[in-house]
């Protein structure tokens, strides 16, 4: 019998395109190689420029979790105050972060599956002295996306002072966002929409986060510190930390694909696509976490069509042997359905493969459907492409 090979649709790490790998499986040259050199620099200044980043960008070995780390340590003091906004999971984890840096931590939380708004914000932060605020702007959590403009326009009209970080993990290269709208750090990684394998944290800074670094004087951290970064993203030929050479030259790749596409047909392509899968998925009786306007063009939580059977674990490993890595629903979601991720280099192909495995995962479970209707909705938005 032969095996079927697995789609990745999990919120990330996301599907690996060949020309990608092959940059990973170059052979390896010394970090100061003239040519490594080179194109080092060349990731740094296509990231700035396509970020319209007044101020720098950073490229480290590391993760997503590296990167909040490092958004928080450079614009932030011991006993400074910082308004956690969260709609999720992943939005939660800057709280220990916060405090563990001896941070004065307020929260302002949304119910899971909606979020919070920019007047509700703005409240909050007028309500006491702030340092930063933070927002996630996908969620893989909750399958919600904020309304960052907005939040944006708000901040620069309001509270232009205070430190904007955004945490786009799961959205850089997939969900819409520009430095100029006024955020001061922006942070994501590799394995997410930009299609790269995990290892490497990647975050803008505008001119204004860049001078709170560096009146801020000495930081306890070390490997985070902007300080030590800047010199070597100037001028990769310096060191500090050994950068991951092959790692950097598949981003490089990433960085021409999404190039060649337009950032902003990537994200308009991200929109339709999870449109046309999210009415595949309606079509069989699944419905969403999250309401449409506030659906993520990046991933999506399905919940289970009541009345169907379906046993999340047993779904879920049926789902995997038809050729679909999905993942598991977090914390109150958990049981109630299952993540699928759609974002970075993920094609027609793959998204069609992907609702022909649910509807067989479904026949095979006991859910009876229609074989094909999942199929001919999602179809029918692909062939306006």
């Amino acid at each position: 019998m032969i095996k079927t090979p697995k789609l990745v649709m999990i919120p990330g790490p996301t599907p690996v395109v060949r020309s990608i790998q092959d940059q990973m499986a170059r052979e390896t040259v010394a970090f100061g190689d003239a040519g490594f050199v080179a194109d080092f620099k060349e990731v740094v200044a296509d990231l700035k420029s396509m970020w319209r980043c007044d101020g720098e960008a950073f490229v480290i070995a590391g993760s997503g979790t590296l990167a909040m780390e490092m958004a928080v340590a450079n614009v932030t003091k011991r006993g400074d105050s910082v308004l956690i906004c969260s709609h999720g999971f992943f939005g939660d984890r800057f709280i220990d972060m916060c405090k563990n840096k001896g941070l004065d931590v307020d929260t302002l939380k949304a119910e899971w599956g909606t979020v919070y708004t920019p007047e509700q914000m703005d409240a909050a932060l007028s309500a006491k002295k702030y340092a930063a605020v933070t927002v996630t702007h996908v969620d893989t959590s909750t399958g919600v996306v904020v309304p960052l403009k907005a939040i944006c326009d708000m901040m620069k009209k309001k509270h232009p002072d205070v430190m904007l970080i955004v945490d786009a993990v799961a959205a850089a290269a997939g969900a819409e966002s520009w430095m100029d709208w006024g955020i001061d750090v922006l942070l994501t990684c590799s394995q997410k929409a930009f299609g790269v394998a995990p290892g490497l944290a990647i975050l803008w800074a505008s001119k204004q986060a860049v001078e709170k670094r560096r009146s801020l004087g000495t930081i306890p951290e070390s490997y985070a510190d902007f300080e030590r970064w800047i010199p070597i993203m100037n001028d990769p030929s310096k060191y500090w930390g050994t950068p991951p050479v092959n790692m950097i030259w598949a981003l490089k790749e990433s960085v021409r694909i999404i190039k060649e596409e337009g950032l902003d047909e990537r994200y308009a392509r991200h929109i339709r696509q999870a449109g046309y899968f999210v009415a595949g998925m309606e079509a069989l009786g699944f419905r969403t976490a999250a309401s449409k306007e506030l659906r993520a063009p990046t991933l999506t939580i399905f919940f289970y069509p009541e009345g169907s059977g379906l046993e999340d674990a047993a779904f879920r490993a049926k789902l995997a042997e038809e050729g679909v890595q999905s993942a598991g629903c977090l914390a109150g979601f958990a049981g109630k359905g299952f993540r699928l991720g759609h974002m970075g280099n993920i094609d027609k192909h793959i998204l069609v493969g992907a609702m022909a495995a649910v509807e067989r995962a479904c026949l095979k479970c006991g859910y009876k459907i229609e074989p094909g209707k999942g199929l001919g909705a999602l179809q029918a938005g692909l062939a306006k492409e």
